[in-house]
Parts: C-alpha cells; structure tokens; sequence
C-alpha cells in the first residue's frame, strides 16, 4: 500500500507520461497495449533513446551492439568475491556496474543496459554454487538473459513473457529512481553514476523493492480460504500490504494486466496463478472495507512477483530484473536531463528555529 506523496513539476520530459486517474501509461506517444506483447527491449531503447544519441543505428545494429556490450562487461563477473555475494543481489549487482567507466556515449549506454542482464543471472548462479554462463552475443537480449540465468534455451513462451515485463516497466514518469537518476545526471558526473543512483533508489521497499515480499505473502497464506485472516492480521498490525495500492494510480495500474497477461499465456505451475488471483480478489475487498476512503487497486508489484517467479529468478533478485528493464529508461531521462544544460537545484522550505537576536 501507499502513501499520499506531494507532487509537483521537477522536469519536462517526452519519454513518458502516468495518468493516474485514468490509469493510462504513454511512453513516447505510445499507450502500453500499444508496445506490450508487441515489441522488444532493443525496439524500446531505439524509442527512448532516439534524439537523445546521434550515433542511434538502425535496430539490427542496435541487437548486434547491444550483444557485443553483453559479451564485454561479462569480463566483470570475475570481480565478485564471497564477501560480495554475501550482502545480497541487488548489492552485488551494484558493485560489479560501479567497475564500468562513467562515460556518456551510446556505448556506455549499451554496456549499462547489458549490465544488469549479465550481472542478475551471474550472482544468481553464483549463489547457488554454481558457474555463471557466459552470454551469447547473438542470441535476442530477453533469450540470452534466460540462457544466462538456467544454462538451458529458454522457450519462445517465456522469452516473449520477459520481453513483456522488460517493455512495460521500461518507463514509467518522474518515479523515486529516475528521479534520482536525473538529478545526478544534471550535475554532469556521467551514465554510470546516474545509474548508480537509479539502482540505489529502486533497491528501497518502497519502489522497486516490493515485489520480493509478495511471494511471502502468497506463500504464508497458502489456500485463498486463509487470505482474509492473514490480510486483517497484517493490517491489525500496521504492516503493508505489498502489491496494492499506488502513488499515483488512484484505479488499477495498467502494467498489472499487461504482465497478467503474459503470465497466462506462460502458465504457471499448480493453481499459482488461480490461486493468486483469488488473494487478489480477497485482499481488495477487505482494503476497501477497511479503507473506503483511499483507492488500493492492485499494483505492477503483484503480478511481477508471480511472472519472475514462473521464469525461475529468485525472489532476492526481482530487484535486479526490474533494473534491467527501468535501466533503459533512467539513461533516456539521463540524457534528456543533460541535453537540457540545468542543473537540478530544488528549494528546501525551512522549518526549524531561528536564531535569538539580541536586544
């Protein structure tokens, strides 16, 4: 669940726009039914990225590209050492993309985009004791993600599935990480940097941190029968429930039937998918008798915590995998940000004592 956040004007931007009332999400003129299902990660970095990069090639060469940037910060991997893997993915992952040079060019944009797609599944096995898989450059960048991550060719059900989830929280407006990515990308420090703090921010539970979590719920409550005592007990006891409820989208986020989507069409194992749906339905009807007053429709959180499940990530990387699709456009808005020549400088309001002036 959320909280009410103050909003206001901080950037313009043509790479996105949240209608929360409607909820409609645009990504450069294009609707989400428009892209999801129907386009490619490469296809949405020529859209983001287009005006922002003079070298842009043509959407082959950006495949062929974006495989050899794949190959080449896999060299990376060799930096992770026990400690690191012990303090968790997201932390590993960061360290190994704090090792790439802080440029501003298209190819550093690519090297960052393959980062987190070769990093995830790296740690991941690594993990689990087992030797990371090394990728192939001419493989598209969703089948080698999975190659990457099981060692096996992924099926043409859950390559489309993950492109799904890739395209459709590729952007999403002036979030917490994009933010924070523009901001540093405003001071002139480079990609890396930028992406750095994107990461930072999206690690939080209150951003990209939460779809972990919702597998915990599902699985502590188990049948749909347990769902109301488990939701009422966790709302007696002040705690969020994750996966409902937005910042922004006073009715159902979009993204949630998007990836619902592609769940359905890869299965799932069981009645997972029944199974949540029908917390699903529980879970909003106690919200809104416990809540009549605030809109807690289901969120993207939900369903990406059952799709990265069905493709075999663990919950501690779901953070990760969402960075491998957000990362594309924290460096579209990194380059608008820089493009624009303004340093971000917002105002603080003070609110603390003055000083005694004396007599």
């Amino acid at each position: 669940m959320s909280d009410p956040i103050d909003t206001y004007i901080a950037a313009q931007t043509v790479l996105s726009d949240v209608d929360g009332a409607a909820g409609r999400l645009i990504i450069r003129g294009h609707s989400l039914d428009e892209l999801t299902g129907r386009v490619t990660p490469v296809d949405v970095i020529r859209l983001l990225f287009d005006g922002f990069f003079a070298d842009l090639p043509e959407r082959s060469e950006l495949e062929t590209a974006l495989g050899q940037a794949r190959l080449a910060v896999f060299a990376e991997v060799e930096g992770l050492n026990g400690r690191t893997l012990t303090t968790g993915s997201v932390d590993a992952v960061r360290a190994l993309i704090a090792r790439l040079a802080d440029g501003d060019d298209l190819k550093s944009a690519l090297s960052l985009i393959a980062a987190p797609a070769v990093f995830t599944p790296a740690v991941i096995r690594l993990q689990r004791g087992l030797r990371p898989v090394a990728p192939i450059s001419t493989l598209d960048h969703g089948a080698d993600i999975l190659r990457m991550l099981t060692g096996d060719m992924p099926s043409a059900e859950a390559v489309s599935a993950l492109d799904t989830y890739l395209v459709t929280i590729a952007d999403h407006g002036l979030n917490a990480s994009t933010f924070a990515a523009r901001v540093v990308a405003s001071t002139r420090a480079g990609l890396t940097s930028a992406v750095l703090a994107g990461i930072s921010a999206l690690k939080g539970p209150l951003h990209g941190g939460a779809p972990g979590p919702i597998i915990d719920m599902l699985d502590a409550i188990g049948d749909p029968e347990n769902a109301r005592k488990w939701i009422e007990g966790s709302l007696d006891r002040g705690d969020r429930i994750m996966g409902f409820g937005h910042r922004i989208y006073r009715v159902r986020d979009p993204r949630a039937d998007a990836l619902k989507r592609a769940i359905r069409l890869l299965g799932t194992r069981g009645n997972r998918l029944a199974h949540a749906e029908a917390i699903e339905r529980a879970t909003i009807q106690i919200l809104n008798e416990r809540k009549p007053d605030r809109s807690l429709e289901t969120n993207v959180e939900f369903y990406t915590a059952l799709l990265l499940e069905a493709l075999g990530f663990p919950p501690d990387s779901f953070t990760c995998v969402f960075a491998m699709g957000r990362v594309i456009g924290w460096l579209a808005h990194a380059r608008e940000q820089v493009m624009s020549g303004r340093l971000i400088r917002p105002k603080s309001e003070y609110i603390g004592p003055m000083p005694s002036l004396a007599a």
